[in-house]
């Protein structure tokens, strides 16, 4: 492998693990309809810093930062719009 398939690897990892790192959080308030302790401006920050982060992705045609950022962009929304309906 040369070091761009190495970096891709790595991006991927970093990626896979990303994403699965919001799942359990997205599938508790999808189970228990419970977001009381969640807060309601890390997910919306972290909504906004996946746009930017696609953005990036998708200037650099970065296949990792593009999936794991789309993802997470639909799981923080996901999380925030929970949070906003069952305050």
């Amino acid at each position: 492998m040369d070091a761009v398939q190495i970096a891709n690897l790595f991006g991927f990892i970093a990626a896979g693990i990303g994403i699965v790192m919001f799942v359990p959080q997205a599938v508790q308030v999808w189970k228990t309809k419970n977001t009381k302790s969640i807060s309601l401006a890390t997910f919306i920050l972290l909504s906004t810093s996946s746009v930017f982060w696609l953005i990036y992705g998708i200037l650099l045609i970065a296949k990792p930062v593009l999936l794991v950022n789309a993802v997470v962009l639909i799981l923080s929304l996901y999380i925030a719009a929970m949070k906003l309906k069952y305050k």
